[in-house]
């Protein structure tokens, strides 16, 4: 009896390491992409919603379409997808933030799409990837945070989507912050690919 249990001891330990092991590759590689730029010409780009406060987008917001305006007017590609649901506000969604924002930059109307129905990451990333198949789009440069640009790549390349991440310039963070939102976002991206998903 002490011998199985010994045994059971001894995997569930490797096991662990195995998974400490692999959640600290993930938030390396994470944090790595945080700050990689690999803007270049694409189809759409893609901006993926965040907090609207009555109609006016939040400090993240703004500057994730704000970084998508610039990319826009350097001609890297032709439309603009915002997405983003209500978060609760009855009367404005995240998407129709994004897009009321962007034309009030001079962005025409036809040049924006948007998905207003979206409450997760997997959510958004669900609904581009069905519009884009629906367009014939197959290349997109995602704007996001950094930290957040490698869990929402790989979903896109999932649908088999050419993906080219661009995070916004954000305000600096602290490095033992950054480092922690690059763990939970490894978290994520391990919960992702086995397939618990939201």
């Amino acid at each position: 009896m002490w011998a199985v249990f010994r045994r059971v001891i001894v995997i569930g330990g490797i096991l662990a390491a195995g998974a400490a092991g692999a959640l600290a590759y993930l938030t390396v590689q994470v944090r790595a992409a945080a700050d990689r730029d690999e803007k270049r010409p694409a189809d759409l780009i893609i901006v993926l919603g965040a907090a609207e406060y009555r109609g006016f987008p939040s400090p993240v917001l703004k500057s994730r379409l704000d970084h998508a305006l610039d990319l826009y007017r350097q001609g890297l590609a032709p439309r603009i997808l915002t997405t983003g649901g209500s978060g609760g506000d009855p009367d404005f969604t995240e998407g129709e933030v994004g897009r009321n924002y962007l034309v009030r930059k001079g962005v025409p109307s036809e040049a924006i799409l948007v998905e207003p129905e979206a409450e997760t990451t997997f959510q958004s990333v669900l609904a581009a990837g069905e519009i884009m198949a629906r367009m014939n789009l197959r290349s997109c440069l995602l704007v996001t945070d950094g930290y957040h640009q490698l869990r929402a790549k790989r979903m896109l390349e999932e649908r088999g989507l050419i993906v080219y991440g661009s995070p916004r310039r954000g305000q600096p963070q602290t490095p033992t912050r950054e480092w922690w939102l690059s763990l939970r976002q490894a978290v994520g991206l391990m919960l992702w690919s086995a397939h618990l998903r939201w």
